[in-house]
């Protein structure tokens, strides 16, 4: 058994999968039941003419007559079905996916369901950082028609899983030295980029110094990791950049997390994954845009020198801040991070992606990630997108009414403002260090601004018929897909 095919199926639509293969006489040769098969549905036949195994997966009911987005999402669940089917069967190994359907989705469907992450040494772990030879995945995936398309989906999903890799590391082998190192790996060849990795030198002699009180408890080297992908015709063009949080762990520092689930904080760096690996695929892609990606990355511990409760630090745009509680230290890192970008590149946008708020888990849980924006179009460029790549955002509102939180302390900022509205007032936080997302003397912001809260949508606590339990790589795909509409390349 070597071969195998999965084929999405619309029961109200023949698909002929190769002469001599009638897949509707297939699917019929099973008894059937009263009602359509729900999506995902899944039927496998041995020993058939094209193949050792065929799979065939339900589009479920009414395909048809569903809008684009809610077709390429069942093509998804259909696909990622037949998947999950295939890889725990010995000995298939290459499997080609009719894609007729939407070669895009099916594409990223295959790659995402074929991912699981693992440690364990038998069988060996393709993920065991002390390989020296590197372990292919189970399953080899080719569409029935060769099409760009599918190749911008492989992309795609590769990318998603190069974020969930990096989240799902423990926070032994992924520290910021060895983050930088991998992110190095992966972007060698790839032509328009260049890497820089700056040291806590360089940072204090930019006045990072919100960022660097974060650093202080670790005897881990924090470092500032810049990625510049220039695509556009023009290289000096206005680039776009994205900012990610890289809190390789997260103990809370001096405020302590309680010890359940404080493992989760490995993904802590999630922003920082999803920013690095979004400009993976735009740089595979060699979209025609100039991107600038900047993540500070460090650990947060209680050590003896650890910041305290009440320490005041001044950033880099010279605000005081207050430090009430040191496991908001997320907003910290970023502040320095998103007006050193803001500043030094002049971005015509700027997006901020970053596990930030237990807040928003408990607004919004594992389906959609929060977006506060200062730009309507920014908002509606963002929502467009992760409805196609059903990486889904919710906006949240970006309110001044939220201040007296964060501004009465003894310092310009305070770190965090209470319980009410935490995810609203981390934002708020922000927003003051997003140099030019506000507007001036009555004149339009001189950048976009938005800010991505994950912390809900890091992991997914259930499977979907194409993603398995674990971290998710979220928002890769909506970030990428925003790109490809912003340069026109779709």
């Amino acid at each position: 058994m070597s071969s195998a095919f999965i084929v999405p199926y619309d029961l109200k639509t023949p698909v002929q999968l190769a002469p001599g293969v009638d897949v509707a006489e297939l699917w019929n040769s099973t008894p059937q039941g009263d009602k359509p098969p729900k999506v995902g549905t899944t039927r496998t036949f041995y020993n058939t003419p094209q193949a050792k195994v065929t799979t065939v997966s339900s589009l479920g009911g009414g395909f048809a007559e569903k809008s684009a987005d809610a077709k390429r999402e069942l093509v998804r669940k259909s696909v990622g079905s037949g998947v999950k089917v295939l890889k725990v069967l010995e000995g298939v190994k290459d499997v080609t996916v009719d894609e007729s359907a939407d070669p895009h989705a099916s594409a990223v469907a295959a790659h995402l369901a074929l991912y699981s992450f693992t440690l364990k040494t038998s069988p060996p772990s393709r993920f065991n950082p002390n390989l020296t030879q590197p372990i292919p995945p189970k399953l080899s995936f080719a569409p029935l028609q060769a099409s760009k398309e599918w190749d911008r989906g492989v992309i795609f999903g590769q990318a998603q899983n190069l974020a969930r890799t990096l989240t799902e590391l423990p926070a032994n082998i992924i520290t910021p030295t060895e983050f930088t190192n991998r992110v190095k790996e992966n972007f060698a060849g790839i032509p328009n980029v260049e890497i820089i990795v700056r040291d806590e030198a360089w940072a204090a002699e930019k006045n990072m110094n919100v960022l660097l009180s974060v650093t202080q408890g670790t005897s881990e080297p924090a470092k500032f990791l810049e990625i510049h992908y220039k695509g556009a015709p023009e290289k000096n063009a206005q680039p776009l950049a994205f900012v990610g949080k890289g809190i390789t762990f997260d103990s809370g520092g001096i405020s302590l997390k309680p010890g359940a689930g404080m493992k989760l904080m490995r993904g802590d760096m999630g922003g920082a994954a999803a920013v690095v690996s979004a400009a993976w695929a735009i740089a595979k892609l060699q979209l025609p845009v100039n991107l600038v990606v900047t993540t500070p990355l460090t650990e947060n511990m209680p050590g003896p020198s650890a910041t305290k409760p009440g320490d005041i630090f001044y950033a880099m745009n010279g605000k005081s801040v207050e430090v009430d509680n040191t496991d908001a230290e997320g907003r910290l890192v970023l502040a320095d991070a998103i007006y050193y970008t803001a500043t030094e590149y002049k971005p015509h946008t700027l997006i901020d992606v970053a596990t930030l708020t237990g807040a928003m888990d408990v607004a919004l849980g594992e389906v959609y990630s929060g977006v506060f924006s200062t730009s309507d179009e920014l908002w509606n460029e963002l929502h467009a997108a992760g409805e196609v790549e059903y990486d889904r955002f919710w906006r949240m509102p970006l309110d001044e009414d939220y201040g007296p939180q964060i501004y009465s302390s003894n310092a310009d900022l305070q770190n965090t403002g209470g319980k009410p509205a935490g995810s609203c007032t981390a934002a708020l936080f922000l927003k003051a260090f997003a140099e030019g997302a506000s507007p001036k003397d009555n004149e339009e912001p001189e950048m976009k601004w938005a800010h991505i809260d994950i912390a809900g949508t890091m992991e997914a606590t259930r499977p979907t018929p194409y993603q398995e339990k674990g971290m998710t790589g979220r928002p890769v795909r909506a970030l990428v897909e925003y790109v490809t509409r912003l340069a026109g390349a779709k």
